[in-house]
């Protein structure tokens, strides 16, 4: 999958995968789990991409490799050129300095002993060499970016909002001033009418310090505010992905259009035929033959239940879907 931007991508997966060992019982060999299972995708400075799909689907896996928390099983995690899969530790801890989180809660990510100017200066503690007069310089100004007062940095956290208290996260992240962001539901555990706050702060400093994220999300309507492309994710896979306007237009893939069916809208206009998926997820431990949404498509047929679909493109984006060419979007 590339980018939907001619400029070079500061983060680039290919065929990325990871596998957990798990036990499962007293004298019962471990079992593996398929977490990721091949995810490809570009990621330009200036550009977000948005991960999205059901709890289990891998967006945190893929969370946690990107921000080198953990290795990946195969593939390869380039940032700036560089293969982090296979790098030594000298060289992960230079990169960690291009890649930064930002939490989904920002109840339990701030340090509730820390005042919030030492916990946004924590990160030039450790990895940098400056002064503390200038790291205090460098936390004021972070702080200024994102919306906090000067008088902020000698407050504890529980002396703040919700809404605040991820403005600290943020800026915290930012300190650095890394290249890639990745926002992990960074505005799921907000008040709705906080949400649009923190979303257009993420959206200036992208355009300010041209940014490049990867916002992960099972909420469409906050994706399709901030995205350019969103990839739909499947047990570990990636079964739709393309330019925001493609997707949400006319979804291909029957997974797709299920979440967006689910999606609420005051518009009557962008109110779609709800799609009731039936079955259950399937185990990640035990993947079934074929394509894996295949027990709970409206559409399956008997080549879905034996062959896997790979990603592959229709009307303007990847599906990995057999039938993705007969398949309309419900309501249209």
């Amino acid at each position: 999958m590339s980018a939907s931007t001619d400029a070079m991508p500061v983060l680039a997966a290919r065929d990325l995968m990871k596998h957990y060992e798990v036990a499962q019982g007293w004298g019962k060999p471990k079992a593996r789990v398929n977490a990721l299972n091949g995810v490809s995708f570009d990621l330009a400075g200036g550009q977000t991409v948005a991960v999205v799909g059901e709890s289990g689907c891998g967006k945190s896996t893929l969370a946690r490799q990107v921000t080198l928390i953990e290795r990946p099983s195969s593939g390869a995690l380039l940032i700036d050129g560089q293969d982090i899969a296979v790098a030594d530790t000298s060289e992960i801890k230079v990169a960690r300095r291009k890649v930064q989180i930002v939490f989904q809660d920002p109840f339990g990510s701030l340090n509730p002993r820390k005042k919030v100017g030492a916990i946004i200066g924590e990160p030039l503690v450790i990895n940098t060499n400056l002064s503390r007069a200038e790291r205090q310089e460098k936390v004021r100004w972070i702080m200024d970016r994102v919306g906090l007062r000067p008088e902020h940095a000698g407050r504890y956290p529980h002396m703040f909002s919700g809404g605040q208290r991820q403005r600290i996260a943020v800026a915290r992240a930012l300190t650095l001033q890394p290249k890639i962001v990745v926002a992990d539901e960074p505005v799921s555990a907000l008040d709705v009418s906080i949400q649009a706050q923190v979303l257009n702060l993420l959206m200036d400093l992208q355009e300010e310090f041209e940014l490049a994220y990867l916002f992960i999300s099972h909420d469409l309507s906050v994706v399709e505010h901030i995205c350019d492309q969103v990839m739909v994710m499947y047990l570990g896979r990636a079964v739709e992905f393309g330019d925001k306007e493609t997707v949400f237009a006319q979804p291909r893939h029957p997974y797709t259009q299920a979440l967006m069916a689910a999606t609420p809208h005051i518009d009557p206009e962008k109110r779609k035929r709800r799609i009731v998926l039936s079955g259950e997820l399937p185990s990640p431990m035990n993947l079934p033959d074929g394509c894996a949404f295949h027990a709970r498509c409206p559409y399956a047929r008997d080549d879905c239940r034996t062959m896997r679909p790979e990603l592959r493109m229709v009307d303007g984006r990847e599906v990995a879907c057999h039938h993705a060419e007969s398949i309309d979007a419900p309501g249209q």
